[in-house]
């Protein structure tokens, strides 16, 4: 009983020592890969911050010309409204054809165009319109500059108006109103940087935990290593897991760089949640997405294809996700598809933990959901590979 115990102990000592040698051997290989790891360091470090510091969603400095045909009181005051941060007033026109071109030549994003007898028709209480053109040419810039310039010349007209009626000043706190405040949870000064630095960490998070196992795998065949591979007393697990393994590592190390670094450094995000819980997520998330990686290695013979191949996987995910594109907003067979895409139980999760600070006990459906697709993507990812020892 002895000598069994004996010979299984002695196995098992062996059997997790070539699986350790193994993933330090890839690991000194990812680190001597010198394109590799400079892409990987620009990607988690310059690439967040660039991503989140020049990516604007919010309207901002949009390029505005006036044709004042007015000249009154009541047309500056308008115009007056129309001010930073939102707008950039870049002076008035003569002409209603010159803003024409300037919104032609991509010069100005918006034409305010006021008409004569402005303030006096205000004054004799008289409808009078103003004429807005705006480049819709980026539609959500210019969609939300429409927005905008609806929403002042609103609430100028309804003033206006009050004042005509003598209910300006003081008087107006005897009027029924019906006021709209908005309060904004978890990003109270609706920051973009905070949105854009984790969406952008999510992403390289995704493309490397496929191009890492991918390039691993087959950097094997390119240097002719795989036949020695074969011949060795190594399982197909224990060639492929340590690869697995080691690229996880690697993108561990990666994120936590970017999250303290860059993330929390520079961009000041206060992560709310548990950091043990989001790293733990991660390292899931990276280790079954990874079996995409092997898939594609199965039929790649060199790192060029495996770029490729790697975009052409990535592309999907990151359109179904739900980070640029709300889910509400895409038809409904599209809403079925995003079921398929594990960054988009993963962007819940690491939402949820960074910014709202809730564990497990909410995020456990998305988290089972990842587990479960990732699972199936990892099983078949193997199955695939044992098929190449075969």
């Amino acid at each position: 009983m002895s000598g069994a115990f004996s010979n299984w102990y002695l196995c098992s000592c062996l059997w997790w020592r070539r699986l350790g040698v193994m993933t330090i051997k890839e690991l000194l290989q990812v680190s001597r890969d010198g394109a590799l790891v400079f892409f990987f360091i620009w990607s988690f470090n310059a690439n967040v911050f660039l991503s989140a510091n020049d990516m604007k969603l919010q309207l901002t400095n949009a390029r505005l010309v006036v044709h004042d045909a007015d000249h009154s009181m009541a047309s500056r005051e308008l115009i007056h409204r129309f001010h930073a941060p939102f707008f950039r007033f870049d002076g008035e026109i003569a002409r209603p054809d010159v803003g024409l071109r300037l919104l032609d030549e991509g010069r100005a994003m918006l034409v305010l165009d006021i008409p004569p007898r402005f303030q006096e028709a205000l004054a004799e209480g008289e409808q009078i319109a103003v004429q807005l053109q705006v480049d819709t040419t980026n539609s959500p810039q210019g969609l939300s500059a429409a927005g905008y310039a609806a929403r002042i010349v609103g609430e100028f007209g309804l003033e206006v108006a009050a004042q005509r009626l003598g209910f300006a000043g003081e008087a107006e706190d005897g009027l029924p109103v019906i006021r709209s405040e908005h309060r904004a949870w978890y990003n109270p000064n609706q920051t973009e940087a905070w949105f854009q630095s984790v969406v952008e960490l999510l992403n390289m998070i995704t493309v490397f935990a496929i191009l890492l196992s991918a390039a691993a795998m087959v950097r094997e065949k390119e240097r002719g290593t795989i036949e020695q591979l074969l011949v060795s007393p190594l399982t197909p697990f224990q060639i492929m897991f340590p690869k697995v393994a080691a690229m996880t590592l690697t993108i561990l190390m990666g994120t936590a760089v970017s999250l303290f670094a860059i993330v929390q450094g520079v961009f000041h995000l206060p992560v709310k949640g548990n950091l043990a819980l989001f790293f733990s997520m991660t390292a899931l998330y990276v280790f079954t997405t990874s079996g995409l990686g092997l898939f594609i290695s199965t039929f790649t013979t060199n790192q060029a294809q495996v770029g490729l191949m790697t975009i052409l996987v990535v592309a999907p995910m990151l359109l179904l996700s739900g980070t640029w594109t709300p889910p509400e907003a895409m038809p409904e067979w599209v809403r079925y598809l995003m079921l398929l895409s594990p960054l988009h139980y993963f962007i819940d999760i690491s939402y949820g933990i960074l910014l709202k600070g809730v564990g497990l006990e909410i995020l456990w459906k998305p988290a089972l959901a990842m587990v479960a697709l990732g699972g199936s993507l990892f099983g078949f990812g193997m199955w695939r590979f044992r098929r190449q020892f075969r």
